[in-house]
């Protein structure tokens, strides 16, 4: 009886020393996964800003294009082109 109570005491200690290890091992992979998970933070936070900025970019570049546009869909020239044109050109700079 002596002998499977010191049996059953080794198992019980074999046991908690496996959960021990576990437990060591479960808390050095959360620490990493937490690194992980701050660098990835950072890393979407960074995305988001860059975002934003090219956001702005593109709607300035629609803005851009808008005031072109209606010139461009008639053939015409915008009106800086016109004036910058016609500013340099002399009467009778073509011939014939």
């Amino acid at each position: 009886m002596a002998d499977d109570h010191e049996e059953r005491f080794r198992r019980h200690e074999a046991i908690m020393e496996g959960l021990a290890r576990m437990l060591a091992a479960q808390h050095a992979m959360n620490e990493r996964q937490d690194a992980i998970n701050e660098r990835l933070t950072l890393a979407i936070e960074r995305i988001d800003r860059t975002l934003a900025h090219v956001e702005i970019t593109q709607a300035r570049m629609e803005t851009l294009l808008a005031r072109m546009l209606p010139q461009a869909r008639t053939g015409g020239k915008p009106e800086s082109w016109t004036r910058r044109r016609s500013a340099s050109s002399s009467p009778g700079w073509r011939s014939g």
